[in-house]
């Protein structure tokens, strides 16, 4: 007799083949793809050989697109048609140009929108585009290596990048025909990567300093848990600053004044990257740079000029580490762990700094420039399917809070920063004017008390709310951020079920000096702005308060009042919106409270008045059943 195959419902048919998938780091300087195999994961070489590749991307007129090496060697002879560093614009939009390292070494084309987009020779390519050839890349070579197609990836990006960064690089995935299983922190990589989550408890320092971005995140292992507790950085630090501070000394040193010809301005960045690494594992190094003339300029730097140079730099990242030690409330002596992350931390005086900053040798066993796609490999691997018995819990957190925009202009914080992540939370609101029928949502983020102290989101609205006096309507709004940290936010009326929704994808983000000053900007002026929050609720609570009596006034005011009675609760009420305008919250207090006391009378008459019509045409007998049968 023939037997069919048993098969569990939710098990594949041969459990024992293993689902390809895999780790992208996808970096500003360069980029790395990594899987698990035979139990442990490794980094993938592609036909050249290359374990890492350059993130460069040429585009050849014939519509050919040369990726990583090939890519790099026509830097210098093809400037234009070359583009390196596309991490640095990835969400950015048009406004920010002049705050990136482009704009004095590039092109933009920003017809299509606020995207910019480097002019190639063949046709307008935007940083998406570049990152989804790299990614494009980095999949044949994966595919060629597991002999067989992924079914999805892993790819990591900073722990800072906000949610259009995040967007940004979904979308590059998208077009290179890769399925994103998850966006994962590089620092909480590189600790997945270390083993790390295997300690009983632990506070871990991830130090990831790159070719262009700069994080710090504290990691707290516990029992399985792997939690991020804090994290900062600077999404405009990291190894090609140094390159540039270093590339304009060298222009000085040898008298080059004249720097609008792209192919010197490449030349000199790749001499001083050069340079960069030399110096890592030598005192001194020596250079020779080619002048326009046909004549060369040679000279010898030593480490300790290298130092001076970027040590204004480095300390940028000190101060973030401050930051992350303050919001997760705790001190450099807690920390049991610093893991060196990034091809700069190679840097001697980096590491140097590091140690003594927090107290401990840092680790660096792990190739820093491996380690991040080791750990996504790892995670993709659980994520593949590949582990069903894994405990690993990944709680990654968000940068800024997000909240929403209430009456005066206020922020109203729906989920704080350093939540974990993924998450959802609710809160109620309410209509502020009576026969009230939309309500406008402005999703902001940030941590200031003021929305125009914030960043906008997005905005979109809930109509057909059923008309009801101010305050009687109930709103729930939604906010659900998901494991890769992107938000929608859902409103909902609770009566009539009537939802409105966005998902927050905004076109650009922000820019490299407002990431590094949002939160700085909050302590600075935490006291200021909780006097402004005072400020503008009173202000708010003013304007409900005439909003109140005079619609009352309007309403039955003649009725209930005699000259002199209006003419004193009149003047209070001008009394009012004179300390309104003024910028006094005890004024605006006392003068609300002024406003109630002499209208006290009249409201109790208005309430005298209603409940006899209500008793109008009555027996006791018909009020004693109406009551007892609510």
């Amino acid at each position: 007799m023939a037997l069919f195959q048993i098969a569990e419902p939710g098990q594949a048919q041969a459990p024992h083949q293993r689902r390809l998938a895999v780790g992208i780091d996808l970096g500003t300087t360069n980029s790395l793809v990594a899987s698990v195999m035979s139990g442990s994961a490794k980094v993938l070489v592609n036909e050249q050989d290359e374990a890492s590749i350059p993130s460069v991307v040429h585009y050849q007129e014939d519509g050919t697109v040369l990726v990583g090496s090939a890519a790099q060697a026509k830097a210098v002879a093809d400037p234009y048609n070359t583009i390196a560093s596309a991490k640095r614009l990835m969400g950015k939009g048009a406004d920010d140009l002049s705050d990136t390292l482009f704009a004095d070494r590039y092109l933009f084309d920003t017809d299509s929108g606020s995207l910019p987009a480097f002019k190639t020779q063949a046709g307008n390519k935007t940083a998406v585009d570049v990152s989804s050839a790299i990614l494009q890349s980095l999949k044949n070579t994966a595919e060629l290596s597991l002999g067989g197609e992924l079914v999805g990836a892993v790819i990591t990006v900073p722990a800072y990048f906000d949610d259009a960064q995040r967007q940004a690089t979904k979308d590059a995935a998208t077009v290179a025909g890769l399925h994103v299983l998850r966006l994962l922190n590089e620092p909480t990589a590189a600790a997945l990567a270390y083993g790390l989550d295997a300690k009983e408890d632990a506070c871990v320092a991830i130090f990831d300093l790159g070719g262009g971005t700069f994080d710090i995140s504290l990691l707290k292992m516990q029992r399985g848990l792997f939690e991020v507790m804090a994290t900062a950085g600077d999404t405009a630090l990291g190894g090609d600053d140094f390159d540039h501070a270093l590339a304009a000394t060298l222009a000085e040193q040898a008298g080059i004044t004249d720097l609008s010809d792209a192919s010197q301005q490449r030349n000199l960045l790749n001499i001083a990257r050069g340079i960069k690494e030399q110096l890592s594992d030598q005192t001194s190094c020596g250079f020779d740079i080619p002048l326009a003339d046909g004549g060369s300029y040679k000279g010898t730097i030593d480490r300790d000029q290298f130092n001076a140079l970027i040590e204004p730099l480095f300390k940028r990242s000190l101060k973030s580490c401050r930051q992350a030690l303050r919001d997760a409330n705790i001190e450099k002596s807690d920390v049991d762990a610093v893991v060196m992350v990034g091809g700069s931390t190679r840097v001697p005086l980096v590491r140097d700094r590091v140690s003594e900053f927090f107290g401990r040798t840092v680790l660096t066993d792990i190739n820093p420039d491996e380690v991040v796609a080791v750990g996504a490999a790892l995670q993709a691997d659980v994520l593949a399917g590949n582990k069903p018995d894994s405990e690993l819990l990944l709680l990654d957190v968000i940068p800024l809070s997000l909240g929403l925009e209430t009456m005066g202009g206020l922020a109203e914080k729906v989920i704080p920063r350093n939540t974990t992540i993924p998450i959802a939370r609710a809160q109620e609101f309410t209509t502020y004017k009576d026969g009230q029928t939309a309500l406008a949502l402005h999703v902001v983020q940030g941590e200031r008390e003021l929305v125009s102290d914030c960043r906008s989101l997005a905005r979109f609205e809930l109509r057909d709310i059923p008309p009801r006096v101010a305050g009687a309507v109930r709103i729930q709004v939604i906010f659900q951020v998901d494991a890769d940290g992107l938000l929608t936010v859902s409103a909902i009326e609770k009566e009539s079920g009537v939802v409105a929704s966005v998902d927050v994808k905004p076109s650009y983000g922000l820019s490299d000096s407002e990431i590094e000053q949002m939160l700085t900007a909050s302590m600075e002026h935490a006291s200021d702005d909780m006097l402004a929050r005072a400020l503008q609720e009173q202000k708010v609570e003013a304007d409900r308060v005439v909003e109140a009596i005079n619609s009352a006034l309007a309403s039955d005011g003649d009725e209930h009042l005699d000259s002199d009675e209006r003419t004193v609760i009149d003047q209070a009420i001008g009394d009012l919106q004179t300390a309104r305008a003024g910028d006094s919250t005890d004024a605006i207090k006392s003068a609300i409270a002024k406003v109630e006391k002499v209208s006290n009378a009249y409201v109790e008459r208005r309430m005298n008045a209603t409940v006899r019509k209500m008793m109008a045409g009555k027996q006791l007998a018909d009020v004693e059943s109406d009551t007892s049968d609510t």
